[in-house]
């Protein structure tokens, strides 16, 4: 599941897709609360056998979550490493990344349970003051840099395919309120995109081409090829 961070900073919304056993890769912003590596809270409470247990982790002087924002500033320049996921318009699009297994703290005040650890991706271009992106993913502890870098990109790809599904194959064009007629308009459009992008494919066009469009190439001409009207196929009148 990839989602920016409209959607990402929603802790009820990241939880759910853990529910489900979705894998994802979402956008944060800068304010997310998180226990950097190493550092975890003191269990809760020793239960005294009177009202609820106790849940909450404990936090020392010594023992406090940081912002991703922090976090990013506090890893060394070793950490981050350029890599490239696309090929762009002009140049091959490259950015330094670094991917650290944090445990989300809840909200600002981080007083939520403790949850399981997952990756934080940060994507930090060289010449900016702060990192440009935050990615929390729930993907495996072995997952190589490059593969959440692919798959944090990767929305680019899906907000393209959804903008050429609107402006060339009319996906937009629909005005009605009903599930039913929606339906039937975006039905078509996404299998005739579908095809379109097929048929690209079999011509050996680029995937990462602007236009979703099969570049036309004319068939080559069997040998045994006899056009009609010729004088071989004519048909005596009678």
């Amino acid at each position: 599941m990839l989602a920016d961070a409209g959607y990402g900073i929603d802790n009820a919304f990241r939880q759910h897709l853990d529910d489900l056993g979705l894998a994802y890769v979402v956008g944060i912003t800068s304010a997310l609360v998180v226990w950097p590596p190493g550092v975890e809270p003191l269990p809760p409470k020793p239960y005294g056998g009177m009202g609820r247990p106790p849940v909450v982790p404990r936090r020392t002087p010594s023992r406090q979550p940081v912002n991703v924002r922090e976090l990013a500033h506090s890893l060394s320049a070793d950490a981050f490493t350029t890599l490239s996921w696309r090929e762009g318009s002009n140049e091959t699009l490259s950015r330094r990344f670094a991917a650290v297994r944090a445990r989300h703290a809840g909200g600002n005040t981080g007083k939520a349970r403790l949850r399981p650890e997952q990756w934080l991706l940060i994507e930090w271009p060289a010449d900016d003051a702060d990192p440009l992106k935050y990615y929390p993913s729930n993907l495996p502890a072995d997952t190589a840099l490059a593969q959440l870098v692919a798959y944090a990109h990767m929305r680019w790809r899906i907000e393209r395919d959804y903008q050429d599904l609107k402006q060339e194959l009319r996906l937009g064009h629909y005005e009605g309120r009903g599930w039913r007629g929606f339906h039937h308009h975006a039905a078509p459009a996404i299998a005739a995109y579908g095809f379109l992008l097929s048929e690209r494919l079999a011509t050996g066009a680029a995937v990462s081409a602007k236009k979703n469009f099969a570049a036309r190439q004319t068939p080559g001409v069997p040998e045994d090829y006899i056009a009609r009207g010729s004088p071989p196929r004519a048909t005596p009148h009678t």
